[in-house]
């Protein structure tokens, strides 16, 4: 980046002028250079970010009265004030505005709304006898990955037939190491039982090498070698061993058949298709990954009706892959405007060359059109769903005498037992449905709180979830803050949120409790708003069967985020507290007592008769537990 000229309208007292004349004042002292602009209104929100091979001509169409469609013609109406960043390239100008539209979210750019990181499968590299495992996340491990998967359900499939075929173990090293005896996925033939020495290491090395080769494509002698091993068993009569290889043929076959798609000319790719229509779009992505089909995902952008495709694939593929690494092609079904920039902005993430194509013909355009095929079909799937939420989100503001139909509801709920392992759950909901992205757990900290207390969770959870709104969202232009709370519980939680709430001075967002009703029985739940009488539906009414859904999800989140907790707390282990105990000197100590527990009450010789545990180690560890660490 060169150098930063962010000029700004400052009119003085008075109505803010704004539109094209506002934009053309800024002509007489624009270059020629390559960049990056933002479009602000009268109260400095920024409406809009782009890019520009050449800024002076770009914002120059933008300063014409005339010729633009009614998206644009709108950004220029609501126009008060630009800015502008130069660049020394064009790529670097796209990486800029790709950054600035994330970090932003204006008003009229196309946005990605749902930017998950996908799973990848994990082969580490930390051990003599590696674990096949499911990642997600930042690749800190040591290791080989394989990715990225669709989904989970993807990943858990492929792996399930990979151990059919490789008998890869998929224990933690912690269990690995504790075994006396094979467990229950050697019997059933889905493991080889390394650690109890049923295999060797370097045939056990053999078959990672022949996972390795199977999940980078490499795969074409693996089925011969089993099948000659198979051959060699059959003839020496050891039929046992003759039909486990049998088995691990089948489910070889069966991994490369079950993936549905599994191009002959297209190793490593995405398939990006795009389909739009009454506004709304839709992009498939399928993940080709050593020849095989590595699952999809449909992503919903936020668009406007008169966008064009390749504004919205090109928005699209900058902000997909600002966090995930590119393959080495992408297909796509549409052109986009800055193919080379874009392809040159990906090579230089990936550290190699990215090739961006629109096939016309032959596979690799039978890719495509199955792809689009699978955007058109969930897009209208989309719409009839939207339709059907949009319905019962009017019919939920008429039956709860709300102002307005509501674009954010938030719904809150606790779990926890006799008041262990506490956790506030908020899940989020819309004229789309369920918001996962949107979904939040909170670790109940307060140290006060009497054990089961409900309304002090309620009141802590939503404490901290109104003082983060307010600090990142006081004036509510980022779409963050609910239309409509819903609270589990009756009058007194309702009463007490209220407090809550008008303790932060927010007064304006409509609550309503949902509670059991006297019998406590599905169907006849009574409602309760602040300072009213309770009110209930009929047993039959759509919109309390939607509400009774909402809060069914909001308990299955916490519940879920409860037992999470609760199985890592029990799992935690007193050893990890202590430094200088790692994971060979924990191995050590547990194999030597037996477990954690004997540990902590062994005397200070025991200690340090533990091979690797020096004096010092031992003494640290005596004093963690019987002096406090």
């Amino acid at each position: 980046m060169s150098r930063q000229d962010d000029v700004t309208n400052d009119a003085g007292p008075g109505p803010v002028p704004t539109g094209h004349t506002v934009i053309q004042g800024y002509l007489r002292t624009l270059k020629t250079s390559p960049g990056v602009y933002r479009m602000l209104d009268a109260q400095s929100r920024v409406l809009y970010v782009g890019k520009a091979r050449n800024l002076k001509a770009r914002v120059s169409s933008y300063a014409r009265p005339t010729g633009h469609t009614p998206r644009i013609a709108r950004m220029i109406r609501e126009t008060a004030s630009m800015m502008f960043l130069t660049t020394r390239t064009e790529t670097e100008a796209l990486l800029l505005e790709q950054n600035l539209i994330k970090q932003l979210k204006p008003k009229f750019n196309v946005l990605l709304r749902d930017d998950k990181s996908f799973p990848n499968i994990l082969v580490t590299g930390d051990h003599p006898y590696p674990q096949i495992k499911k990642h997600r996340g930042a690749k800190k491990e040591k290791g080989a990955y394989y990715g990225p998967f669709a989904s989970a359900g993807a990943v858990n499939r492929t792996l399930n037939q990979l151990q059919k075929v490789f008998l890869l173990r998929n224990c933690s090293d912690s269990v690995f190491e504790t075994r006396t005896r094979p467990c229950l996925l050697h019997q059933i033939k889905r493991c080889s039982a390394p650690c109890v020495g049923k295999i060797s290491e370097a045939d056990y090395a053999e078959s990672v090498r022949d996972a390795e080769r199977f999940l980078s494509g490499r795969d074409t002698k693996i089925q011969e070698t089993l099948a000659a091993a198979m051959q060699e068993a059959s003839a020496n009569m050891e039929f046992e061993r003759a039909a486990a290889l049998r088995d691990r043929i089948r489910a070889l076959t069966q991994v490369q058949t079950a993936q549905g798609i599994n191009p002959r000319s297209v190793g490593e790719a995405d398939i990006l298709a795009l389909h739009m229509e009454g506004g709304q779009a839709c992009v498939q992505v399928f993940f080709i990954r050593a020849h095989q089909n590595w699952g999809n995902r449909d992503f919903y952008p936020r668009v406007g009706e008169d966008v064009e495709p390749a504004e919205v694939l090109e928005a699209f593929i900058g902000q997909f892959y600002d966090t995930k690494e590119p393959p080495r092609l992408l297909l796509l079904s549409n052109g986009i405007e800055s193919d080379d920039l874009m392809a040159e902005l990906l090579s230089d993430k990936k550290g190699r060359k990215v090739e961006i194509a629109v096939p016309q013909r032959g596979e690799k355009a039978e890719l495509v059109e199955g792809a689009l095929r699978n955007a058109r079909e969930s897009l209208g799937r989309k719409m009839a769903e939207s339709a059907a939420q949009g319905k019962l989100l009017r019919g939920l503001a008429e039956a709860f005498g709300l102002e307005t139909v509501p674009e954010r509801i938030e719904v809150y709920d606790n779990s926890h037992i006799q008041g262990a392992h506490a956790v506030g759950a908020m899940i989020v909901a819309g004229p789309d449905g369920y918001m996962k992205n949107q979904y939040r757990k909170f670790n109940i900290r307060g140290e006060d709180l009497t054990p089961g207390d409900d309304f002090g969770m309620m009141k802590e959870v939503l404490t901290r979830r109104f003082k983060r709104l307010l600090k990142e969202d006081p004036d509510r232009e980022k779409g963050l803050w609910p239309d409509l709370l819903l609270i589990d519980g009756g009058q007194g939680q309702v009463s007490a949120v209220h407090e809550i709430m008008a303790e932060h001075g927010v007064e304006d967002v409509a609550m309503i409790g949902v509670a059991k009703g006297v019998d406590r029985d599905h169907g006849k739940e009574e409602f309760h708003r602040f300072g009213q009488r309770p009110f209930a539906l009929r047993r039959n009414d759509p919109v309390l069967y939607f509400v009774q859904r909402l809060r069914d999800e909001a308990h299955r989140f916490a519940i879920g985020s409860h037992r999470a907790k609760r199985a890592k707390a029990v799992s935690a282990n007193p050893l990890d507290e202590i430094q200088g105990v790692g994971a060979s000197r924990k191995r050590a100590l547990l194999q030597h007592f037996g477990s954690a527990k004997a540990v902590s009450r062994a005397n200070l010789a025991d200690l340090k008769a533990v091979d690797g545990v020096s004096a010092a180690l031992a003494e640290r560890i005596y004093a963690h537990f019987h002096d406090g660490g």
